[in-house]
């Protein structure tokens, strides 16, 4: 049995990753995971996780089992009122928003990760995939500042590059990426939007559709990589 699972699904992209999913007919189940657990479109079965509670992501991978093709991982936080925002200078650091960045988009796709990249089947195509972010590339860094969620997404790459290389021994036709689903209109980048002439806005609805595209085209050759809603690599 074909499953495919997202968390994440109560966002803005998460919700139509779902919704994109359950439309494509690919699936025999698809899972659509939220903190209420209640956050699921017509034809997804809903659970629910916190990334800050291992147990409950063990518990909702007993429950899918195995034969997991495809786990979207659409969950991260960038900003959470004003004692959490992207700093614009290194003055501006905190303990408290580093903690809050690693433990939402690092530590806890990696604990995704480490109960449900057993259930991918070792001997046909399985994606593993999150989202993460342009800014989080160190080679395409030219702007400085937002520190913490710099870091964060910058160390969420590599814990996905560890993945694909760890899986390259046991799975031999399993993918993992990192996504960057470009400037999409969510509650995640409502304040952030509309800062620079001519940015491009994409809805939730047109941002799946990239990014399921984009996971379509990749090779295992590329598992380990990160790219951009249009299919263009980012450097690490």
């Amino acid at each position: 049995m074909s499953q495919a699972v997202i968390f994440g699904a109560s966002g803005g992209i998460g919700a139509a990753l779902a919704e994109a999913v359950v439309a494509s007919g690919r699936y025999e189940r698809v899972w659509a995971g939220s903190r209420a657990g209640r956050a699921a479109p017509t034809g997804a079965i809903p659970f629910a996780f916190d990334l800050t509670d291992e147990a409950s992501i063990a518990a909702a991978a007993s429950r899918i089992g195995t034969e997991v093709t495809l786990a979207l991982v659409a969950t991260g936080v960038l900003s959470d009122g004003p004692s959490f925002q992207p700093e614009k200078s290194y003055k501006a650091q905190d303990p408290a928003a580093y903690a809050r960045a690693f433990a939402t988009n690092a530590t806890g796709p990696a604990l995704i990760g480490k109960h449900f990249l057993p259930l991918l089947p070792r001997r046909e195509r399985a994606v593993f995939a999150a989202l993460s972010a342009r800014v989080g590339s160190i080679g395409d860094n030219r702007l400085g500042g937002w520190h913490a969620y710099r870091a964060s997404k910058a160390a969420l790459n590599m814990i996905l590059r560890n993945f694909a290389i760890e899986l390259g021994r046991t799975h031999p036709q399993a993918v993992v990426a990192a996504l960057h689903p470009g400037t999409v209109a969510t509650d995640l980048s409502a304040p952030f939007t509309g800062t620079r002439d001519g940015q491009r806005l994409f809805t939730p609805a047109a941002a799946a559709g990239h990014l399921l595209g984009v996971i379509d085209g990749l090779t295992q050759a590329e598992s380990g990589q990160a790219f951009a809603w249009d299919g263009q690599p980012i450097p690490f």
